[in-house]
């Protein structure tokens, strides 16, 4: 699914208007019947009366569409108009005078001192700023704003949540609406999945609201959304006449004293993910861990006991994941660069590799073309440097992914892959995954898919897509605080499954 900035959103509503031969009137009605229809099915009567709270322009004029639904279906509704300027919106004014005409009753808010009439309510709908909002909100409105926040009340943000840029991170979060619940027209916005701006609002609801599918099949974007739908035309089904030997070898390079349970999760994770073949690369002291773990599990050993000190094989895999559990040391950095100088082979890199990486960054440029980063934020951080917003963030891993040809998954909630100026935002996982290992899953099941001859791209959307989804099908069974990395790979198989079932 394709995110749009604002002028490609305007564009799309434009071409919507003249390819179906509607009004922008008639837009606006579609728009917050649709909303009105959510509300109402997720409203109880007796949590009345509901609040909405309109600006004066588009945004506001959806809020007045859904307040008038909502009165002519029998709920009662005050309706709260802030005028934060003398120009209102052509829709605005026609919805306005259609509430005025149902006797629907509304007040102006211009100072604080008209806080006093406001009503206690357990509902209060959002409609203030939309998308398009580009200044911040006058002291007067970040005082309403935190007004609303400070109630007990289920906030309902229409579009946006009131005070949200769609390309800046807001300076003062006093002037942003805390909205329990968005109800966002046709697409998601990239700024909901944010770190430093996800917060403000607890969920997302994507409403179809009919808009022009010609416009959206051909305009470009370099920002995407990737639910199943998304995931399903890049997945391969196997066919039934496939054996070991054309499913892709994997080589898992990691592991060290007291960190050979990192190299299990991966080797272990690979196999599960699909592939043929899985060999770990171990110091000695994993040898028999990992044929005692996982006797599906090839395993070779470097002559050290306690830490890779060369990398050595004799076959050739059709990926390699390097890097969990690896250590730092300097014997081992330099087996690490050893192994760049000569490798072609497709390559996942994670972990302590990522971190030897960040201390010789010269090295970058060793690497095959489309390898993949999947570095967590501090390890992200050594690499690219610190930044001051997300925004900057992506402009940097941007630049590195572009230099270097590098796709980089960023792990986080959400997690986002980076491949040169294209951003992929993922849609699955919860907070269950923010537990020790599950990044070194991560990098087996990238890696086996890599190994099964998925493109590069393909491979780490597919991959964290599947992670992500092993953690929402597990929630209900462990819970938050007892899902352990070892979840992630006794669902997989659950997960793949959920594909089909489409």
């Amino acid at each position: 699914m394709k995110i749009l900035d604002y002028q490609n959103l305007k564009a799309l509503d434009a071409v919507t208007i003249k390819n179906q031969q509607i009004s922008s009137d008639d837009l606006m009605e579609r728009a917050g019947k649709i909303a009105f229809h959510w509300i109402i099915s997720h409203i109880d009567k007796l949590e009345e009366p509901i609040l909405v709270f309109c600006g004066v322009g588009n945004n506001g004029g959806d809020g007045l569409v859904i307040a008038r639904l909502l009165h002519q279906n029998g709920y009662e509704v005050i309706v709260y108009i802030i005028s934060f300027n003398e120009t209102h919106s052509l829709d605005f004014t026609i919805n306005f005078n259609r509430l005025k005409e149902l006797e629907i009753p509304f007040f102006g808010l211009n100072n604080k001192n008209d806080f006093i009439d406001i009503k206690p309510s357990k509902t209060i709908i959002d409609a203030v700023f939309g998308i398009g909002l580009s200044r911040s909100p006058s002291d007067f409105i970040k005082e309403l704003f935190a007004y609303i926040n400070s109630t007990e009340s289920y906030i309902i943000a229409i579009d946006i949540p009131s005070g949200l840029y769609l390309n800046q991170i807001p300076q003062d979060p006093s002037g942003v609406i805390q909205a329990d619940i968005t109800l966002t027209f046709h697409l998601p916005k990239l700024i909901f999945f944010l770190t430093d701006t996800a917060s403000y609002s607890n969920e997302i609801v994507v409403l179809d609201i009919g808009l022009d599918k010609s416009f959206l099949a051909s305009v470009e974007t370099n920002q995407y959304f990737i639910d199943q739908d998304e995931v399903l035309k890049k997945y391969k089904s196997i066919h039934r006449f496939t054996h070991k030997g054309i499913q892709g070898h994997v080589l898992i390079i990691g592991g060290s004293y007291g960190k050979i349970g990192a190299v299990c999760l991966s080797s272990k994770a690979a196999l599960k993910t699909g592939c043929g073949l899985v060999t770990a690369f171990v110091p000695k002291c994993g040898y028999e861990i990992l044929q005692t773990y996982s006797p599906e599990v090839m395993v070779l050993t470097d002559l050290n006991e306690k830490y890779i000190s060369k990398i050595s094989f004799e076959f050739t895999p059709n990926a390699i994941g390097i890097g969990p559990g690896l250590g730092q040391g300097a014997k081992t950095q330099k087996a690490l660069y050893e192994f760049f100088k000569v490798n072609m082979v497709p390559l996942v890199i994670d972990a302590d590799a990522l971190n030897i990486l960040a201390q010789n960054p010269e090295w970058l440029s060793l690497l095959p073309p489309k390898t993949i980063l999947t570095p967590h934020p501090k390890e992200l951080e050594r690499i690219i440097g610190k930044w001051n917003d997300d925004f900057e963030k992506f402009e940097k891993v941007k630049k590195i992914s572009i230099e270097y040809d590098l796709i980089v998954v960023i792990k986080g909630a959400p997690t986002m892959i980076v491949e040169g100026d294209n951003l992929f935002v993922n849609s699955s996982g919860n907070p269950a995954l923010a537990t020790a290992g599950t990044g070194d899953v991560l990098t087996g099941m990238i890696t086996s898919l890599l190994a099964q001859s998925y493109q590069p791209i393909d491979a780490a959307i597919l991959g964290v897509y599947l992670h992500g989804t092993t953690a929402d099908i597990a929630l209900p069974e462990t819970g938050y605080q007892s899902f352990i990395a070892s979840d992630i790979i006794s669902n997989i198989g659950k997960a793949y499954l959920s594909l089909r079932k489409v």
